[in-house]
């Protein structure tokens, strides 16, 4: 009786630090924090626009509780949310241990204003870097989506975060 709750003891902590633990990050210098707008956001940032630029960039991560579904629907969700002659580009990479699957896509940006809503963006020439991180506590999602000279001009500073990732 005694081994069988020592090892129930050893299982309990060895699940819990994977429980407590979330995804980490450096946010890079430029971007400037922005309140969450739901529970679901871990974090919200503002991505400053270049010049000529008419709006600034955001950068959004998301998580779902571990749901949020699979790494495929999430990428063929947001290349739907674009009307593009160009075919997305899809890589993937290991970041600190973590699996990172991304998409960089580009055209005229026509996702919904809200979740379930008919009213749709009309926003030509954007561009959305977007990726899946995958974790043992599940996926987090993160968007930057913003008009396309401003996301080309964030490529370093973007590449630079997605290299800070971590599961702490």
């Amino acid at each position: 009786m005694v081994a069988m709750i020592r090892s129930m003891v050893i299982a309990l902590v060895a699940v819990l630090p994977a429980q407590a633990a979330s995804l980490t990050f450096t946010k890079p210098a430029t971007w400037t924090d922005r309140p969450a707008a739901s529970s679901m956001r871990v974090a919200e940032f503002v991505v400053p626009k270049a010049a000529g630029d008419s709006e600034d960039g955001e950068l959004i991560i998301y998580y779902f509780g571990g749901g949020g579904g699979s790494v495929d629907a999430n990428l063929e969700r947001w290349t739907a949310q674009f009307q593009s002659t160009k075919a997305p580009v899809r890589t993937t990479a290991t970041v600190n241990g973590l699996k990172l699957t991304s998409l960089d896509v580009s055209g005229t940006y026509v996702a919904e204003m809200r979740p379930g809503s008919s009213d749709h963006y009309n926003k030509p020439g954007f561009r959305m870097r977007a990726t899946v991180v995958e974790t043992p506590k599940g996926p987090y999602f993160i968007k930057l989506t913003g008009p396309a000279k401003t996301i080309d001009g964030a490529a370093g500073t973007y590449d630079q975060f997605l290299n800070s990732l971590a599961f702490k």
